[in-house]
């Protein structure tokens, strides 16, 4: 990355611009990170002891991202879900405006700690960020939690079981930081004090309280403002004692003493009754999370999906078709007109085959899929089977129809007025079995049966 094409954002000034497109986020005591279209390079700073260690860089370029809308928002960011074109993987994209100045530190402490942070197992993984310069946005690309977030099992449950929260508490205690808004805002960060991680402790003590009782110990329906005075004024919030074991009690109440030197560390608190209680239990925070939710719709947006990636692909450019062969491993099964293909090799092959000759000899404009129905179902322990039936069309552009999941920059089917009947050429019908990849959100394509009629 080119140092003139940075644009610089410390903290304590207003972001320049230059042609480039490039962030240069300054962190006096972690060293400089410098953020563009093409990804995230971490600088090493002049007092790193070693420099070899310090030094990284995460390919995750902007144009490598289809994305598939917000699945969530907060006071300070949008998260969305996207597919990594490259490595077929689904991740979430967490996108934060870099030119609001009351983001921008939030901004550089979570880069920070996903770049610094070791790697825990149960701890979400970072896989890098990139800039976009239209948008003024910086998107920090981490592993997707189809599971939900702790606001959709509070909103479905009502609270959570404290075994359930001991086990998720003990990994967020290991990564040791806990970036929130203001309603989780410690009295020295409201105060304008100096903080560091005891403000953390607050905050961890917040969310804890709020997911084993159901209820935000605040009032914060009445603006900021009242919320933090609240903070400053009122007596640390506490359970009942009588509707809740004295070790989640007592864990709380160490997390939220208003002295921020009062505070236990992370260390400390993994030794805390609380964490060590449940130790023994082996707790399955995979089969909790599967028994609130309705995999049903989870399912369908996981078909919708993988089936748009695989059409874009397939009507796509060639460049972006090239990726299509590690969608299938050596083991994985391809069945048209009574051929079999095997291999990720004469999969790809045969599959080039095809599409040339939908191609055909009128660039721009070829033979594209319109999918025009999609049926889902479970296959297996963690794979899915998908079937699609559709038309071809003269165009230039995979459209789907239907209600389901749209990916930005491709135009919603309803509002083309295309009649489907007057312009087929030929229809198709495609069975799909995917499963699930040893690398988290990433699936294959294991077996495949296409069947194209006049």
């Amino acid at each position: 990355m080119a140092v003139n094409d940075w644009v610089t954002a410390e903290l304590d000034i207003e972001p320049t611009l230059s042609d480039g497109g490039t962030v240069n986020l300054l962190s006096r005591s972690y060293g400089v990170y410098n953020i563009n279209e093409l990804g995230l390079h971490k600088c090493t700073s002049s007092s790193a002891i070693d420099e070899s260690e310090s030094e990284k860089t995460y390919r995750c370029a902007s144009n490598e991202m289809r994305i598939f809308g917000a699945i969530g928002s907060g006071a300070s960011s949008v998260v969305q879900r996207a597919i990594h074109i490259p490595t077929h993987r689904i991740l979430a994209l967490k996108k934060i405006n870099i030119f609001e100045k009351e983001k921008r530190q939030q901004l550089l402490t979570e880069i920070r700690t996903l770049c610094e942070a070791a790697c825990y197992e149960g701890l979400v993984e970072f896989h890098g960020a990139f800039y976009t310069p239209d948008s003024g946005q910086i998107s920090i690309a981490l592993e997707y939690m189809d599971g939900g977030s702790l606001a959709d099992i509070l909103r479905l449950r009502k609270r959570i079981p404290e075994p359930v929260l001991s086990a998720m508490f003990q990994k967020l205690l290991h990564c040791a930081t806990f970036v929130g808004t203001v309603t989780y805002m410690s009295p020295e960060r409201i105060r304008n004090d100096n903080y560091s991680y005891p403000a953390d402790i607050w905050s961890l003590g917040l969310a804890l309280f709020e997911c084993g009782t159901g209820e935000f110990p605040y009032t914060a329906s009445e603006g900021p403002v009242n919320l933090m005075l609240q903070i400053l004024d009122d007596p640390s919030p506490s359970p009942s004692k009588h509707n809740f074991s004295s070790e989640f009690c007592s864990f709380i109440e160490t997390c939220l003493q208003k002295n921020p030197d009062d505070r236990p560390t992370a260390e400390q608190l993994l030794s805390h009754p609380f964490i060590t209680k449940y130790e023994d239990g082996q707790i399955d925070l995979a089969s909790f999370v599967q028994s609130v939710f309705d995999p049903t719709q989870k399912l369908k947006d996981l078909a919708d999906m993988l089936t748009i990636h695989y059409y874009l692909l397939f009507d796509g450019p060639d460049e972006l078709w090239l990726h299509t062969k590690t969608l299938y491993n050596e083991d994985s099964i391809f069945s048209f007109s009574g051929k079999q293909s095997v291999g990720s090799n004469d999969i790809f092959s045969t599959l080039s085959s095809i599409r040339s000759t939908l191609a055909g000899d009128w660039p721009p404009e070829r033979l594209v899929h319109v999918v025009e129905k999609l049926q889902c179902r479970s296959h297996g322990q963690d794979g899915i089977a998908i079937r699609v039936s559709g038309s071809f069309i003269i165009g230039n552009q995979f459209l789907i129809c239907g209600d389901g999941l749209q990916v930005e920059g491709l135009p919603s089917f309803k509002d083309l007025s295309i009649d489907i009947s007057s312009k087929r050429m030929g229809t198709f019908r495609e069975q799909f079995i995917l499963e699930r990849s040893s690398m988290i959100g990433c699936y294959h394509i294991a077996k495949q049966e296409l069947y194209i009629m006049q």
